[in-house]
Protein backbone atom coordinates (compact mmCIF):
# COMPACT_ATOMS: atom_id res chain seq x y z
CA UNK A 1 0.00 0.00 0.00
CA UNK A 2 1.34 3.60 -0.69
CA UNK A 3 1.48 5.55 2.12
CA UNK A 4 1.17 9.35 1.89
CA UNK A 5 2.92 10.62 4.40
CA UNK A 6 6.43 9.47 5.95
CA UNK A 7 8.86 10.63 8.87
CA UNK A 8 12.45 10.81 7.29
CA UNK A 9 13.89 10.28 10.97
CA UNK A 10 12.59 8.80 14.21
CA UNK A 11 13.26 12.59 16.29
CA UNK A 12 11.77 14.94 13.47
CA UNK A 13 8.73 16.55 14.72
CA UNK A 14 7.40 16.80 11.36
CA UNK A 15 5.91 14.38 8.28
CA UNK A 16 6.24 14.84 4.82
CA UNK A 17 3.21 14.49 2.44
CA UNK A 18 3.65 12.10 -0.05
CA UNK A 19 0.10 13.30 -1.59
CA UNK A 20 -1.67 16.20 -1.39
CA UNK A 21 -3.63 16.16 1.93
CA UNK A 22 -6.70 18.13 2.45
CA UNK A 23 -8.17 19.61 5.99
CA UNK A 24 -10.41 17.24 7.73
CA UNK A 25 -8.09 14.27 6.66
CA UNK A 26 -6.74 12.03 9.28
CA UNK A 27 -3.40 10.26 8.35
CA UNK A 28 -1.39 7.63 10.38
CA UNK A 29 1.97 7.14 10.97
CA UNK A 30 3.48 4.09 13.18
CA UNK A 31 0.24 3.87 14.96
CA UNK A 32 -0.48 6.86 15.51
CA UNK A 33 -2.92 9.59 13.52
CA UNK A 34 -2.83 13.24 13.13
CA UNK A 35 -5.43 15.34 12.02
CA UNK A 36 -5.43 17.34 9.07
CA UNK A 37 -5.87 21.39 9.95
CA UNK A 38 -5.15 23.28 6.20
CA UNK A 39 -4.57 21.74 2.80
CA UNK A 40 -0.66 20.52 2.48
CA UNK A 41 0.38 20.11 -1.03
CA UNK A 42 2.66 16.86 -1.94
CA UNK A 43 6.34 17.42 -0.33
CA UNK A 44 5.22 19.74 2.09
CA UNK A 45 5.89 19.16 5.72
CA UNK A 46 3.23 19.05 8.37
CA UNK A 47 3.44 19.64 12.06
CA UNK A 48 2.65 16.77 14.45
CA UNK A 49 2.42 19.03 17.30
CA UNK A 50 1.87 22.61 18.00
CA UNK A 51 4.83 25.10 17.33
CA UNK A 52 5.02 28.14 19.32
CA UNK A 53 7.35 31.22 18.05
CA UNK A 54 10.98 30.08 18.37
CA UNK A 55 10.44 26.35 18.53
CA UNK A 56 13.08 24.25 17.02
CA UNK A 57 11.83 22.01 13.88
CA UNK A 58 13.49 19.20 13.35
CA UNK A 59 13.92 16.91 10.23
CA UNK A 60 16.84 14.13 9.49
CA UNK A 61 17.35 14.24 12.88
CA UNK A 62 19.08 17.91 12.90
CA UNK A 63 17.55 21.46 13.43
CA UNK A 64 16.28 22.79 10.39
CA UNK A 65 14.46 26.15 11.13
CA UNK A 66 12.42 27.87 13.99
CA UNK A 67 8.62 28.86 13.89
CA UNK A 68 8.42 32.66 13.14
CA UNK A 69 4.53 32.31 14.31
CA UNK A 70 2.62 29.93 16.21
CA UNK A 71 1.83 26.87 13.77
CA UNK A 72 -1.05 24.47 14.78
CA UNK A 73 -0.84 20.67 15.04
CA UNK A 74 -1.47 19.30 11.69
CA UNK A 75 -1.04 22.66 9.94
CA UNK A 76 1.99 23.16 6.72
CA UNK A 77 5.33 24.61 7.10
CA UNK A 78 5.86 27.40 5.13
CA UNK A 79 8.16 30.43 4.21
CA UNK A 80 5.21 33.07 6.13
CA UNK A 81 5.66 30.67 9.90
CA UNK A 82 9.47 29.49 9.68
CA UNK A 83 12.44 30.68 9.15
CA UNK A 84 15.99 28.83 8.71
CA UNK A 85 18.11 28.04 11.73
CA UNK A 86 20.80 25.72 12.45
CA UNK A 87 22.95 24.35 15.33
CA UNK A 88 26.25 25.49 15.95
CA UNK A 89 29.47 23.27 15.33
CA UNK A 90 32.16 22.35 16.63
CA UNK A 91 35.47 20.42 14.88
CA UNK A 92 34.88 16.93 16.21
CA UNK A 93 37.17 13.97 15.89
CA UNK A 94 34.34 10.96 16.56
CA UNK A 95 36.22 7.70 14.90
CA UNK A 96 33.65 6.34 12.75
CA UNK A 97 33.29 2.56 12.98
CA UNK A 98 31.55 2.67 9.04
CA UNK A 99 29.51 -0.34 8.22
CA UNK A 100 30.36 -0.95 4.29
CA UNK A 101 27.77 -2.51 2.71
CA UNK A 102 28.08 -5.93 1.01
CA UNK A 103 29.78 -5.78 -2.65
CA UNK A 104 29.83 -9.43 -3.58
CA UNK A 105 28.31 -8.65 -6.04
CA UNK A 106 30.08 -6.34 -8.09
CA UNK A 107 33.86 -7.13 -6.86
CA UNK A 108 34.72 -9.28 -10.25
CA UNK A 109 32.89 -6.44 -12.44
CA UNK A 110 34.55 -4.03 -14.32
CA UNK A 111 34.30 -1.14 -16.87
CA UNK A 112 36.01 -0.74 -20.56
CA UNK A 113 37.78 2.85 -19.93
CA UNK A 114 40.21 4.87 -21.59
CA UNK A 115 43.70 4.10 -19.84
CA UNK A 116 46.14 7.15 -19.15
CA UNK A 117 49.83 7.59 -18.37
CA UNK A 118 49.50 8.48 -15.41
CA UNK A 119 47.37 5.44 -13.84
CA UNK A 120 43.91 6.76 -14.14
CA UNK A 121 41.04 5.58 -16.75
CA UNK A 122 38.43 7.64 -18.39
CA UNK A 123 35.41 6.92 -18.68
CA UNK A 124 35.35 8.42 -22.52
CA UNK A 125 38.05 10.00 -24.69
CA UNK A 126 37.61 14.01 -25.77
CA UNK A 127 39.80 16.55 -27.34
CA UNK A 128 39.66 20.03 -25.73
CA UNK A 129 39.95 23.02 -27.22
CA UNK A 130 40.47 25.93 -24.58
CA UNK A 131 40.63 29.56 -24.39
CA UNK A 132 43.21 30.76 -21.55
CA UNK A 133 40.80 34.45 -21.93
CA UNK A 134 37.87 35.15 -23.20
CA UNK A 135 39.43 37.11 -25.98
CA UNK A 136 40.34 33.98 -27.61
CA UNK A 137 36.07 33.09 -27.82
CA UNK A 138 35.91 34.02 -31.63
CA UNK A 139 38.55 32.04 -32.85
CA UNK A 140 37.15 29.36 -30.77
CA UNK A 141 34.25 29.27 -32.17
CA UNK A 142 36.10 29.72 -35.64
CA UNK A 143 37.91 26.28 -34.73
CA UNK A 144 34.36 24.67 -33.44
CA UNK A 145 32.79 25.58 -36.94
CA UNK A 146 35.59 24.26 -39.31
CA UNK A 147 36.09 21.08 -37.54
CA UNK A 148 32.70 19.68 -35.50
CA UNK A 149 31.00 18.90 -39.04
CA UNK A 150 33.61 17.44 -41.30
CA UNK A 151 34.87 15.19 -38.27
CA UNK A 152 31.54 13.40 -37.27
CA UNK A 153 30.74 15.55 -34.19
CA UNK A 154 27.83 17.76 -34.96
CA UNK A 155 24.60 16.26 -34.52
CA UNK A 156 21.91 17.37 -36.33
CA UNK A 157 18.58 18.58 -35.43
CA UNK A 158 15.29 18.37 -37.49
CA UNK A 159 14.03 21.73 -35.75
CA UNK A 160 14.80 23.41 -39.25
CA UNK A 161 12.85 21.48 -40.81
CA UNK A 162 9.92 22.29 -38.36
CA UNK A 163 11.14 26.24 -39.25
CA UNK A 164 10.62 25.13 -43.10
CA UNK A 165 7.37 23.89 -42.40
CA UNK A 166 6.36 27.10 -41.07
CA UNK A 167 7.60 28.93 -43.72
CA UNK A 168 5.77 26.91 -46.23
CA UNK A 169 2.74 27.22 -44.19
CA UNK A 170 2.62 31.26 -44.54
CA UNK A 171 3.46 31.51 -48.34
CA UNK A 172 0.28 28.92 -48.50
CA UNK A 173 -1.43 31.33 -46.62
CA UNK A 174 -2.22 30.04 -43.46
CA UNK A 175 -3.54 32.40 -40.64
CA UNK A 176 -1.70 32.76 -37.45
CA UNK A 177 -3.58 30.73 -35.59
CA UNK A 178 -3.51 28.11 -38.42
CA UNK A 179 0.32 28.70 -37.39
CA UNK A 180 -0.10 28.27 -33.20
CA UNK A 181 -2.18 25.30 -34.21
CA UNK A 182 0.42 23.46 -36.29
CA UNK A 183 1.24 19.76 -35.28
CA UNK A 184 5.29 20.20 -36.51
CA UNK A 185 7.18 17.10 -37.23
CA UNK A 186 9.15 15.20 -34.54
CA UNK A 187 12.78 16.55 -33.78
CA UNK A 188 15.15 14.15 -33.92
CA UNK A 189 19.27 14.53 -33.45
CA UNK A 190 21.91 12.29 -35.22
CA UNK A 191 25.22 12.77 -36.06
CA UNK A 192 25.00 14.37 -39.64
CA UNK A 193 28.69 12.56 -40.72
CA UNK A 194 30.06 9.02 -39.33
CA UNK A 195 33.15 9.77 -36.91
CA UNK A 196 36.82 9.95 -38.81
CA UNK A 197 38.00 9.12 -35.02
CA UNK A 198 35.82 5.86 -33.91
CA UNK A 199 37.80 5.79 -30.65
CA UNK A 200 37.45 9.65 -29.71
CA UNK A 201 34.01 10.67 -28.46
CA UNK A 202 34.09 14.38 -28.73
CA UNK A 203 36.19 17.90 -29.79
CA UNK A 204 34.96 20.07 -26.69
CA UNK A 205 35.65 24.04 -26.83
CA UNK A 206 35.33 24.96 -23.62
CA UNK A 207 34.32 28.72 -24.33
CA UNK A 208 34.57 31.09 -20.60
CA UNK A 209 34.14 34.94 -19.44
CA UNK A 210 37.42 35.06 -18.02
CA UNK A 211 41.10 34.92 -17.77
CA UNK A 212 41.43 39.06 -17.40
CA UNK A 213 40.09 41.71 -15.89
CA UNK A 214 39.79 39.98 -12.53
CA UNK A 215 41.54 39.55 -10.00
CA UNK A 216 44.96 37.53 -9.91
CA UNK A 217 43.10 35.05 -7.81
CA UNK A 218 40.41 34.65 -10.28
CA UNK A 219 43.56 33.88 -13.06
CA UNK A 220 44.73 31.05 -10.85
CA UNK A 221 42.06 29.60 -10.45
CA UNK A 222 40.72 29.99 -13.63
CA UNK A 223 44.17 28.27 -14.39
CA UNK A 224 44.00 25.44 -11.94
CA UNK A 225 40.56 24.72 -13.28
CA UNK A 226 41.48 24.56 -16.89
CA UNK A 227 44.31 22.25 -15.83
CA UNK A 228 41.99 19.96 -13.90
CA UNK A 229 40.19 19.37 -17.43
CA UNK A 230 43.48 18.87 -19.24
CA UNK A 231 44.85 16.62 -16.97
CA UNK A 232 41.60 14.58 -16.42
CA UNK A 233 41.26 11.35 -17.77
CA UNK A 234 38.47 11.33 -19.85
CA UNK A 235 40.80 14.17 -22.27
CA UNK A 236 42.87 12.49 -24.79
CA UNK A 237 44.79 15.78 -25.33
CA UNK A 238 43.96 19.84 -26.17
CA UNK A 239 44.76 22.75 -27.87
CA UNK A 240 45.33 26.11 -25.90
CA UNK A 241 44.41 28.98 -27.49
CA UNK A 242 46.06 32.14 -25.63
CA UNK A 243 46.12 36.36 -26.86
CA UNK A 244 49.52 36.80 -25.00
CA UNK A 245 48.55 39.90 -22.45
CA UNK A 246 45.77 38.25 -20.32
CA UNK A 247 46.39 37.38 -16.64
CA UNK A 248 45.46 33.75 -17.01
CA UNK A 249 49.33 33.60 -18.51
CA UNK A 250 50.39 30.16 -20.02
CA UNK A 251 53.05 29.63 -17.44
CA UNK A 252 50.16 29.72 -14.61
CA UNK A 253 48.44 26.93 -16.70
CA UNK A 254 51.77 25.07 -17.17
CA UNK A 255 52.34 25.22 -12.96
CA UNK A 256 48.94 23.90 -12.68
CA UNK A 257 49.70 21.20 -15.04
CA UNK A 258 52.60 20.15 -13.45
CA UNK A 259 50.74 20.53 -9.76
CA UNK A 260 48.29 17.49 -10.71
CA UNK A 261 50.44 15.19 -13.10
CA UNK A 262 54.44 15.94 -13.14
CA UNK A 263 54.81 13.64 -15.49
CA UNK A 264 52.52 14.74 -17.98
CA UNK A 265 52.65 13.45 -21.26
CA UNK A 266 49.53 14.12 -23.09
CA UNK A 267 49.59 16.27 -26.65
CA UNK A 268 49.31 19.48 -25.62
CA UNK A 269 49.29 22.18 -27.76
CA UNK A 270 49.43 25.94 -27.10
CA UNK A 271 49.37 29.18 -29.43
CA UNK A 272 49.44 32.56 -28.56
CA UNK A 273 48.25 34.64 -31.05
CA UNK A 274 49.62 38.19 -30.17
CA UNK A 275 53.45 35.95 -31.37
CA UNK A 276 51.81 34.20 -34.40
CA UNK A 277 49.82 37.32 -36.16
CA UNK A 278 47.38 36.94 -38.19
CA UNK A 279 43.90 35.43 -37.65
CA UNK A 280 44.34 32.71 -40.62
CA UNK A 281 48.06 31.85 -39.39
CA UNK A 282 46.63 31.32 -35.89
CA UNK A 283 43.54 29.29 -37.03
CA UNK A 284 45.47 27.46 -39.52
CA UNK A 285 48.12 26.30 -36.85
CA UNK A 286 45.49 25.28 -34.41
CA UNK A 287 44.06 23.15 -37.11
CA UNK A 288 46.99 21.29 -38.11
CA UNK A 289 48.17 20.81 -34.92
CA UNK A 290 44.55 19.36 -33.58
CA UNK A 291 44.38 17.25 -36.29
CA UNK A 292 48.01 15.84 -35.50
CA UNK A 293 46.61 15.50 -31.96
CA UNK A 294 43.66 13.71 -32.45
CA UNK A 295 45.39 10.92 -34.94
CA UNK A 296 47.46 10.18 -31.81
CA UNK A 297 44.47 9.68 -29.04
CA UNK A 298 42.39 7.79 -31.72
CA UNK A 299 44.93 4.84 -31.12
CA UNK A 300 43.59 4.67 -27.29
CA UNK A 301 40.98 1.93 -27.16
CA UNK A 302 38.87 0.99 -24.37
CA UNK A 303 40.09 -1.63 -22.11
CA UNK A 304 38.65 -3.46 -18.83
CA UNK A 305 39.47 -1.23 -15.49
CA UNK A 306 38.57 -2.03 -11.95
CA UNK A 307 35.67 -0.23 -10.43
CA UNK A 308 38.16 1.56 -8.09
CA UNK A 309 39.07 4.03 -11.20
CA UNK A 310 36.24 5.15 -11.19
CA UNK A 311 35.37 8.76 -9.75
CA UNK A 312 31.30 10.34 -9.06
CA UNK A 313 30.81 13.93 -8.67
CA UNK A 314 27.31 13.84 -6.81
CA UNK A 315 25.39 16.97 -7.42
CA UNK A 316 21.62 17.95 -7.24
CA UNK A 317 19.17 20.73 -8.87
CA UNK A 318 16.04 21.62 -8.85
CA UNK A 319 15.48 19.85 -6.05
CA UNK A 320 12.08 19.09 -4.82
CA UNK A 321 10.51 17.81 -1.42
CA UNK A 322 11.18 14.20 -2.17
CA UNK A 323 15.02 14.59 -3.97
CA UNK A 324 15.66 13.95 -0.56
CA UNK A 325 13.90 10.96 0.12
CA UNK A 326 14.33 9.25 -2.79
CA UNK A 327 16.77 10.39 -5.42
CA UNK A 328 19.47 11.90 -2.81
CA UNK A 329 19.59 8.64 -0.68
CA UNK A 330 19.91 6.50 -2.94
CA UNK A 331 22.44 8.00 -4.83
CA UNK A 332 24.34 7.96 -1.18
CA UNK A 333 24.05 3.89 -1.19
CA UNK A 334 25.21 4.12 -4.54
CA UNK A 335 28.08 6.34 -3.33
CA UNK A 336 28.93 3.87 -0.10
CA UNK A 337 28.57 1.02 -2.50
CA UNK A 338 31.73 2.42 -5.04
CA UNK A 339 33.64 3.22 -1.44
CA UNK A 340 33.81 0.22 -0.41
CA UNK A 341 34.90 -1.05 -3.78
CA UNK A 342 37.91 1.59 -3.52
CA UNK A 343 36.24 4.22 -5.66
CA UNK A 344 36.21 7.90 -5.23
CA UNK A 345 33.14 10.20 -5.06
CA UNK A 346 32.93 13.57 -4.53
CA UNK A 347 30.59 15.51 -2.27
CA UNK A 348 30.20 18.91 -2.99
CA UNK A 349 27.49 22.61 -3.02
CA UNK A 350 28.86 23.92 0.42
CA UNK A 351 25.86 26.47 0.97
CA UNK A 352 24.01 22.99 1.10
CA UNK A 353 25.67 21.67 3.76
CA UNK A 354 24.90 24.11 6.30
CA UNK A 355 22.49 22.53 8.89
CA UNK A 356 24.97 18.91 8.76
CA UNK A 357 28.05 20.43 9.57
CA UNK A 358 28.71 18.98 12.86
CA UNK A 359 27.77 15.30 11.33
CA UNK A 360 30.24 15.93 8.20
CA UNK A 361 32.94 16.99 10.95
CA UNK A 362 32.09 13.37 13.00
CA UNK A 363 32.41 11.76 10.13
CA UNK A 364 35.79 13.09 9.11
CA UNK A 365 39.25 10.48 9.77
CA UNK A 366 41.30 12.85 11.17
CA UNK A 367 40.78 16.78 13.39
CA UNK A 368 42.77 18.60 10.92
CA UNK A 369 40.18 17.49 7.82
CA UNK A 370 37.54 18.17 10.31
CA UNK A 371 39.02 21.95 10.83
CA UNK A 372 39.87 22.31 7.17
CA UNK A 373 35.89 21.28 6.38
CA UNK A 374 34.56 23.87 9.21
CA UNK A 375 37.34 26.44 8.25
CA UNK A 376 36.23 26.36 4.68
CA UNK A 377 32.54 26.53 5.73
CA UNK A 378 32.85 29.60 7.89
CA UNK A 379 34.88 31.45 5.18
CA UNK A 380 32.31 30.79 2.95
CA UNK A 381 29.38 31.75 5.14
CA UNK A 382 31.03 35.06 6.34
CA UNK A 383 32.24 36.11 2.98
CA UNK A 384 28.05 35.33 1.89
CA UNK A 385 27.55 37.54 4.72
CA UNK A 386 29.50 40.75 4.32
CA UNK A 387 27.85 41.39 0.91
CA UNK A 388 24.17 41.17 2.21
CA UNK A 389 23.19 37.52 1.38
CA UNK A 390 23.90 34.37 3.51
CA UNK A 391 23.45 30.86 3.36
CA UNK A 392 19.41 31.10 4.19
CA UNK A 393 19.02 32.57 0.50
CA UNK A 394 20.09 29.47 -0.98
CA UNK A 395 16.92 28.04 -1.77
CA UNK A 396 15.56 29.19 -5.29
CA UNK A 397 11.67 29.82 -5.75
CA UNK A 398 11.17 26.60 -7.55
CA UNK A 399 12.80 24.57 -4.43
CA UNK A 400 10.85 26.57 -1.92
CA UNK A 401 7.51 26.25 -4.30
CA UNK A 402 7.98 22.01 -3.97
CA UNK A 403 8.84 21.94 0.01
CA UNK A 404 12.08 22.99 0.83
CA UNK A 405 11.53 26.28 2.66
CA UNK A 406 14.46 26.57 4.49
CA UNK A 407 18.46 26.11 3.69
CA UNK A 408 18.92 23.72 6.16
CA UNK A 409 16.14 21.86 5.20
CA UNK A 410 17.39 21.46 1.70
CA UNK A 411 21.06 20.96 2.92
CA UNK A 412 19.97 17.91 5.10
CA UNK A 413 18.32 16.38 2.17
CA UNK A 414 21.08 16.92 -0.22
CA UNK A 415 24.08 15.90 2.01
CA UNK A 416 22.38 11.93 1.65
CA UNK A 417 24.35 12.19 -1.35
CA UNK A 418 27.22 11.71 0.18
CA UNK A 419 26.14 8.01 1.76
CA UNK A 420 27.68 6.90 5.27
CA UNK A 421 31.30 6.56 4.95
CA UNK A 422 34.29 8.61 6.31
CA UNK A 423 35.18 11.81 4.98
CA UNK A 424 38.68 11.07 3.66
CA UNK A 425 39.63 14.25 2.29
CA UNK A 426 38.31 17.87 2.27
CA UNK A 427 39.53 20.22 -0.98
CA UNK A 428 39.32 24.14 -1.69
CA UNK A 429 38.10 24.96 -5.27
CA UNK A 430 39.62 23.76 -7.85
CA UNK A 431 41.79 21.16 -6.31
CA UNK A 432 42.30 17.90 -7.44
CA UNK A 433 41.24 14.46 -5.92
CA UNK A 434 43.87 12.40 -4.93
CA UNK A 435 42.63 9.90 -1.97
CA UNK A 436 39.89 6.99 -2.76
CA UNK A 437 36.76 7.48 -0.55
CA UNK A 438 34.74 10.35 0.41
CA UNK A 439 35.84 13.85 -0.39
CA UNK A 440 33.97 17.12 0.34
CA UNK A 441 34.93 19.69 -2.30
CA UNK A 442 34.01 23.37 -2.00
CA UNK A 443 31.93 24.99 -4.31
CA UNK A 444 28.88 27.12 -4.58
CA UNK A 445 25.05 25.21 -5.07
CA UNK A 446 24.80 26.74 -8.36
CA UNK A 447 24.15 23.54 -10.26
CA UNK A 448 26.32 24.44 -13.57
CA UNK A 449 29.58 26.00 -11.51
CA UNK A 450 29.39 23.56 -8.95
CA UNK A 451 29.23 20.41 -11.70
CA UNK A 452 32.39 21.99 -13.61
CA UNK A 453 34.06 22.17 -10.70
CA UNK A 454 33.58 18.70 -9.44
CA UNK A 455 34.45 17.39 -12.62
CA UNK A 456 37.59 19.86 -13.14
CA UNK A 457 38.95 17.85 -9.75
CA UNK A 458 38.22 14.77 -11.44
CA UNK A 459 35.32 13.35 -11.50
CA UNK A 460 34.88 10.68 -14.69
CA UNK A 461 30.98 10.44 -13.90
CA UNK A 462 28.72 12.71 -12.05
CA UNK A 463 25.24 11.61 -10.88
CA UNK A 464 22.63 14.41 -10.72
CA UNK A 465 19.41 14.32 -9.02
CA UNK A 466 16.30 16.62 -9.46
CA UNK A 467 13.04 16.63 -8.40
CA UNK A 468 12.13 19.94 -10.89
CA UNK A 469 14.04 19.19 -13.73
CA UNK A 470 17.22 20.44 -15.96
CA UNK A 471 18.82 19.87 -18.85
CA UNK A 472 22.67 20.23 -17.11
CA UNK A 473 25.16 18.52 -18.53
CA UNK A 474 29.37 18.89 -18.80
CA UNK A 475 31.34 18.97 -22.16
CA UNK A 476 33.54 16.01 -20.84
CA UNK A 477 32.11 13.80 -18.01
CA UNK A 478 28.51 12.07 -18.79
CA UNK A 479 25.66 13.81 -15.98
CA UNK A 480 23.57 11.26 -14.86
CA UNK A 481 20.11 12.95 -14.85
CA UNK A 482 18.59 10.94 -11.75
CA UNK A 483 14.46 12.03 -11.02
CA UNK A 484 13.06 11.93 -7.24
CA UNK A 485 9.53 11.35 -8.60
CA UNK A 486 7.57 9.22 -11.41
CA UNK A 487 5.78 12.23 -12.13
CA UNK A 488 8.60 14.14 -13.46
CA UNK A 489 10.29 10.94 -15.25
CA UNK A 490 7.35 10.75 -17.46
CA UNK A 491 6.85 14.23 -17.93
CA UNK A 492 10.56 15.00 -19.11
CA UNK A 493 12.12 11.91 -20.27
CA UNK A 494 14.29 12.98 -22.60
CA UNK A 495 16.53 14.90 -20.15
CA UNK A 496 15.87 12.20 -17.20
CA UNK A 497 18.18 8.79 -17.33
CA UNK A 498 17.11 6.93 -14.16
CA UNK A 499 13.72 7.20 -12.13
CA UNK A 500 14.03 7.36 -8.13
CA UNK A 501 10.49 8.04 -7.78
CA UNK A 502 9.68 3.90 -7.71
CA UNK A 503 10.91 4.60 -3.50
CA UNK A 504 8.23 6.75 -3.37
CA UNK A 505 5.79 4.77 -5.15
CA UNK A 506 6.39 1.93 -2.84
CA UNK A 507 7.97 -0.12 -5.28
CA UNK A 508 11.79 -0.55 -4.83
CA UNK A 509 14.19 0.37 -1.68
CA UNK A 510 17.12 2.74 -1.16
CA UNK A 511 19.26 -0.34 -1.28
CA UNK A 512 17.50 -1.48 -4.61
CA UNK A 513 17.71 1.66 -6.07
CA UNK A 514 21.06 2.19 -5.36
CA UNK A 515 22.50 -0.80 -6.62
CA UNK A 516 20.69 0.05 -9.91
CA UNK A 517 22.32 3.17 -9.99
CA UNK A 518 25.39 1.75 -9.95
CA UNK A 519 24.74 -1.44 -12.57
CA UNK A 520 23.53 1.87 -14.89
CA UNK A 521 26.70 3.74 -13.87
CA UNK A 522 28.95 0.77 -15.40
CA UNK A 523 27.05 0.24 -18.70
CA UNK A 524 27.73 4.27 -18.85
CA UNK A 525 31.51 4.02 -18.35
CA UNK A 526 32.13 1.67 -20.50
CA UNK A 527 30.19 3.55 -23.23
CA UNK A 528 27.48 1.29 -23.69
CA UNK A 529 24.85 4.04 -22.27
CA UNK A 530 25.08 7.59 -24.04
CA UNK A 531 23.33 9.84 -21.14
CA UNK A 532 20.61 13.05 -22.40
CA UNK A 533 22.47 15.34 -21.68
CA UNK A 534 25.35 13.77 -23.70
CA UNK A 535 22.35 13.08 -26.52
CA UNK A 536 21.42 16.52 -26.14
CA UNK A 537 25.01 17.89 -26.93
CA UNK A 538 24.45 19.89 -23.10
CA UNK A 539 27.84 21.06 -22.77
CA UNK A 540 27.47 23.26 -19.53
CA UNK A 541 30.97 24.83 -18.60
CA UNK A 542 30.93 28.16 -15.90
CA UNK A 543 33.84 28.31 -14.17
CA UNK A 544 33.50 30.16 -10.48
CA UNK A 545 35.05 33.50 -9.65
CA UNK A 546 35.64 33.13 -5.73
CA UNK A 547 32.73 36.08 -5.46
CA UNK A 548 30.04 34.93 -3.66
CA UNK A 549 27.82 32.28 -5.89
CA UNK A 550 25.12 30.28 -3.47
Amino acid sequence: MIKNIIKIHPNDNVLVALADLQPGQTVQWEGKEYPVTEAIPAKHKLAIRTFEPGDAITMYGVLVGKAKSRIPAGGALTTFNVQHATNTYAQANKQMNWQAPAVDRWQARSFMGYHRADGKVGTANYWLVIPLVFCENRNIQVLEEALVNDLGYKRRHTYQRQTQELIEMMQAGKTVEDILQADLQSSLAEHAKPRLFPNIDGVKFLAHDGGCGGTRQDAQALCGLLAGYITHPNVAGATVLSLGCQNAQVCLLQEEIQKRDPQFAKPLYVLEQQKIGTEESLISQALRQTFAGLMLANANVRRPAPLSKLTLGLECGGSDGFSGISANPAVGYTSDLLVALGGTVILAEFPELCGVEQELCDRCVDTDTAARFSSLMQAYSQSAIAVGSGFDMNPSPGNIRDGLITDAMKSAGAAKKGGTSPVVAVLDYPEPVTQPGLNLLCTPGNDVESTTAEVGSGATVVLFTTGLGTPTGNPIAQVVKLSSNTALARRMPDIIDINTGTVIDGEETIEQAGARILDYIIQVASGEQEVSAVRHGQDDFIPWKRGVSL
